[in-house]
């Protein structure tokens, strides 16, 4: 049993803790945690450290498998520019994919994650998360503009599932995004995954998604068109509104990724279905489309925020504090306390794991971590700022 105190705990199950004590099992699950009203002799064995105690991460979006890619794309070409040069280079460097992967695992663990929902659409990464320290959620991915390969799409994603199975691994199959799935292809998936417990989808990433689905023109019809992926019948959602309402599953939780272009019409359309996250990976929406997410008009809507960090092709790393960082700085309004709760336990809420993880509370095992180096007088993140593990 190990015992930790910090100038201050942050549990996401009440107000912050002033020196509070946080007791741990050697297994990782809170034995007990003491309010000691700043007071820390009543529990003189506790290590004492100069910062804050808060939950282990939750990273709601990841591309494990695309971590090879790590600097094949300019930042700032656009989404549009982003997905040709993806198409054409995906497949350099394969010898170098389950390294990179590893590696990327291993420093999110370092980083804090403790829980990772991740986009498949390989069988790639099923080693390195079966024994991973960080619990991985997969959500594996169906794209596919030709409703003529519709139905082959859905057979080479349940083959996947299948996989999936026998490793024992939780996953989820869910749509990419609105403008690349056709209808066919969304009325498969929407009867495959009437059970799914949590769904993605990549969510207004792009301006140019807003024109492709309404007059099918503009830099994604150009990208497609080049890429000889256009089908020969429009057969796409009008709207994303329409795709969450009428061609997603309403079963579990559906993560909305990215919401860089969200606007106020939109967001009120689509909060008719329950159960909904908005999550947010500014440093790759700053890398792709030089943009961040509408964070204040999100919060103002009533939005239920969640934190990712997508793939290393569109991000430095898949580090979290650095996701916070940057909302802070865009968005200063918004308090420590809430970007904590965020990539904590809203995150765990989403992922349906909250049983566990999200928050410090006795009987759950949410991983510890020590952020420092700390604005404690304002209670804000530094550059400097930092995270390490404690459990």
């Amino acid at each position: 049993m190990k015992h930790f105190s910090a100038q201050y705990i942050f549990t996401n199950e009440g107000p912050p803790l002033k020196r509070g004590i946080v007791s741990v099992k050697n297994d990782g699950t809170i034995a007990a945690v003491v309010d000691s009203g700043g007071n820390l002799s009543e529990r003189g064995s506790a290590e004492f450290h100069n910062g804050i105690i808060i939950p282990g991460f939750v990273n709601c979006h990841c591309h494990l498998e695309l971590s090879h890619m790590k600097g094949n794309s300019a930042p700032g070409s656009g989404l549009a520019e982003f997905l040709k040069n993806f198409r054409t280079k995906r497949e350099n460097g394969n010898e170098t994919m389950l390294f990179s992967a590893a590696e990327a695992d291993r420093e999110m663990y370092a980083g804090g994650v403790v829980l990772c929902a991740d986009i498949c659409n390989t069988r790639m990464t099923f080693d390195i998360k079966k024994k991973s320290r960080i619990k991985y959620i997969s959500l594996l991915e169906v794209f596919g503009l030709q409703p003529e390969k519709a139905g082959r799409r859905m057979a080479e994603v349940l083959q996947l599932a299948s996989i999936a199975r026998d490793y024992n691994l939780p996953y989820s199959i869910v749509p990419h995004a609105a403008y690349s799935i056709s209808l066919t292809l969304f009325r498969l998936l929407k009867e495959a995954t009437a059970n799914n417990k949590v769904t993605s989808i990549h969510f207004m990433e792009t301006e140019a998604e807003k024109s492709f689905l309404k007059y099918y023109d503009g830099p994604l019809m150009e990208s497609y068109r080049e890429s000889e992926l256009l089908p020969e019948t429009r057969e796409i959602v009008s709207d994303h509104a329409e795709a969450v309402l009428e061609e997603i599953t309403p079963s579990g939780n559906l993560i909305l990724v990215h919401n860089t272009f969200a606007d106020r019409t939109t967001i009120r359309k689509v909060r008719e279905r329950e159960n909904l996250y908005w999550c947010l990976c500014p440093r790759a929406n700053l890398y792709i489309e030089d943009h961040v997410p509408p964070v204040d008009l999100l919060t103002g809507e009533g939005c239920r925020i969640v934190t990712g960090t997508d793939s290393l092709a569109s991000n430095g790393s898949l580090d979290i504090l650095a996701e916070l960082k940057v909302l802070q700085a865009h968005f200063p309004e918004v308090q420590l306390a809430e970007l904590v709760r965020w990539a904590t336990l809203n995150g765990a809420a989403a992922l349906r794991q909250e049983h566990t993880f999200g928050s410090i509370r006795r009987g759950k095992k949410p991983g510890l971590l020590l952020l420092q180096d700390i604005d404690l007088q304002n209670m804000r993140l530094l550059p400097e700022s930092r995270v390490r593990r404690l459990a």
